[in-house]
């Protein structure tokens, strides 16, 4: 499985503390402040399951040069469900890191059982446009609005936004489509991942239709709003990732 603020000092002097207004986020300012570092190069490993049962593993890599950032995320089956889920799939989000988060430039996914089926997206930011790529077919639609994100980025905009908003309201763009999204936030309880026991904040999404895809994201604001747990529930099936290894490097 998104940060440059920096407190003023001035906001110490008793006087300016006093006219300045509530914070109306719950986290602790520590939390928060350690999240805008925005880090260099991850590692991470996920566990996948589905259904309750280990069903693979999901391989996610994150390299920032400079304000260019380039997202992988490769997922293989094993074992006696293998059969389910044949080779395996990439995702990969490109594009640039912003004051606001990533703002992807290229999406695409892969499945090496069905090279035929690569399906790719390219987010013009300009012409404020997206143009699909699946099957020798293309298509475009306008309207992109500021904040999209891709099927990959969204997960790892957390870490990248400038804080962790109790309502989270984006457009999400998929290798063949584009949908709203909309998170609330809640406590997400104590996990415990390879970087120890750690507080979360759990987002939901929020359905506006019976069918659409069920997701919910645990972060940890103490690790700069990582993604340490994720599941999706769609057509009568869950998948669950659960982080078992992370190497981040700022």
């Amino acid at each position: 499985m998104l940060k440059h603020l920096l407190l003023a000092s001035g906001l110490a002097i008793a006087a300016t503390a006093q006219a300045a207004p509530k914070d109306p986020d719950p986290l602790p300012t520590e939390a928060r402040v350690a999240a805008y570092a925005p880090p260099r190069q991850m590692n991470l490993a996920y566990d996948l399951y589905r259904n309750g049962h280990k069903l693979g593993q999901v391989i996610d890599t994150f390299v920032r040069n400079g304000s260019r950032y380039t997202l992988t995320s490769e997922t293989r089956a094993n074992g006696p469900l293998k059969i389910l889920w044949p080779g395996s799939i990439r995702l990969e989000s490109s594009g640039v890191v912003t004051p606001q988060g990533l703002q992807p430039a290229r999406f695409q996914h892969a499945r090496s059982d069905a090279p035929d089926k690569l399906a790719s997206a390219r987010l013009d930011w300009k012409q404020r446009s997206i143009a699909w790529q699946y099957k020798g077919e293309s298509w475009q639609v306008n309207g992109l609005r500021d904040g999209t994100q891709d099927q990959l980025s969204q997960l790892y905009q957390f870490m990248f936004a400038p804080g962790l908003p109790a309502d989270y309201a984006l457009q999400v763009v998929s290798g063949r489509d584009l949908n709203d999204y909309r998170y609330a936030r809640s406590d997400g309880g104590a996990i415990a991942t390879p970087l120890g026991t750690l507080a979360t904040q759990q987002y939901r999404r929020i359905k506006q239709k019976p069918d659409e895809k069920a997701v919910t994201v645990w972060v940890a604001p103490a690790r700069q709003n990582l993604p340490v747990q994720i599941r999706v529930f769609e057509d009568g099936v869950t998948l669950e990732q659960r982080l078992v290894s992370a190497s981040i490097k700022g």
